[in-house]
């Protein structure tokens, strides 16, 4: 489910970055938007293949790269959402652990594959 929500907050997010935003952000701003919801996307399809791959192989990763990926995007893409919304350079303070914790959660997804996968 956490998924689908990031999935559908991502496009709407998008699209409204696109549309609304583009006549009252500064280009680099714009772009910081853009950047937090191709993140965004792009993780919340990594999560749902999370959640695929918990089921598939049970076990202690799988589900560490859901939570992973979850407070990555999170962290990620809301202080950029937040940076470029409010230009408050603090908001990109958290971006790195946020990024931190997305390959941290392709790494646990890995291991799962590795650990539990089809042999």
């Amino acid at each position: 489910m956490a998924g689908a929500v990031f999935g559908f907050t991502g496009v709407a997010a998008s699209a409204f970055g696109a549309h609304a935003l583009k006549a009252h952000l500064e280009p680099e701003a714009l772009a910081v938007f853009d950047t937090a919801a191709r993140y965004q996307i792009l993780h919340a399809l990594a999560l749902l293949g999370s959640s695929w791959a918990a089921q598939q192989w049970p076990g202690r990763s799988a589900r560490a790269s859901a939570v992973l990926f979850g407070a990555g995007i999170v962290l990620f893409s809301g202080s950029l959402y937040a940076l470029s919304l409010s230009g408050v350079r603090l908001f990109g303070a958290v971006t790195p652990i946020g990024g931190v914790l997305l390959l941290l959660g392709w790494l646990a997804l890995g291991l799962a594959a590795y650990r539990d996968g089809p042999a």
